[in-house]
């Protein structure tokens, strides 16, 4: 996986699970004529971009306008394999054989930057704990291991459009949300000016996690997250350069994986 191709592909979509890249100039031009006369405020909103989303800009920040940044951090989230969905404790949602065979397949795709690899964070779910453990199999021995429960799966915010077969209660927006923003506020953001070299790093994590990340990332609205399909043991690579810029380079890649092995559900 090069993140530099992967960072100038273009306009991508998922088709039978690999990644397909399209030209725009493959497109008929007439589907992208406006009749600039009927927009208006309403039709389009624009959305500044905030460069310190993250606060640390160093023309934001007086303690950081020192030292800049210089590094860019390569994430990738990986969502972990398919479980068995209706186990009543966490210990009984564990992988199932397909799963297993997905993250076996999910760290063999990672292998390609196996020796630039800064670490592993994991969230403290069985399902996630156990797809790090075969990734790591394609991984080098010594790589740090990081376990955080603020990874765990959750309900982030009420999705805008509402679905009927997900309905958390209040209470649990309440407190995942604020635990899922605090995940986001602690492994999102731009390199410290301490780093030296670029880093890659590896997060393996939930669906909802990784949709509501990508919604933060981009700043786009974070209700947005339910429309957004992630696959089991899919790899979504996003790109953090020095000056706070957001590239999210690759979404929802499955096409490490045979098209019978791709799943959601």
């Amino acid at each position: 996986m090069n993140f530099a191709k992967l960072i100038t592909a273009g306009v991508s979509t998922i088709c039978g699970g690999g990644v397909i890249v399209y030209s725009v100039h493959s497109y008929n031009s007439n589907l992208l004529k406006v009749n600039a006369s009927r927009l208006n405020n309403d039709d389009v909103h624009i959305s500044k971009w905030d460069s310190n989303w993250d606060r640390r800009d160093p023309a934001n920040n007086s303690e950081l306008q020192k030292a800049t940044p210089t590094a860019v951090r390569y994430i990738f989230l990986i969502r972990h394999g398919q479980y068995n969905y209706y186990g009543e404790r966490d210990t009984d949602r564990n992988l199932t054989k397909l799963g297993r065979e997905q993250a076996l397949l999910t760290g063999k795709r990672l292998q390609e930057f196996a020796h630039k690899y800064k670490h592993l964070i994991v969230s403290t779910m069985t399902r996630a704990k156990e797809t790090a453990a075969l990734i790591q199999e394609s991984l080098p021995n010594n790589l740090k291991v990081i376990h955080c429960p603020l990874l765990e799966e959750g309900a982030p915010i009420p999705p805008e459009p509402p679905v009927d077969f997900y309905n958390p209660s209040p209470c649990e927006y309440f407190e995942d949300g604020a635990r899922i923003e605090a995940a986001f506020r602690r492994y999102i953001h731009r390199a410290d000016p301490e780093q030296k070299g670029d880093s890659y790093e590896i997060i393996v994590c939930h669906g909802n996690v990784i949709r509501y990340f990508i919604c933060r990332a981009l700043q786009v609205p974070v209700d947005a997250w339910m429309r957004i399909g992630i696959h089991h043991a899919s790899i979504t690579g996003i790109a953090i350069l020095p000056n706070g810029r957001v590239v999210l380079s690759t979404i929802n890649d499955s096409g490490h994986l045979p098209v019978k092995l791709v799943t959601a559900v």
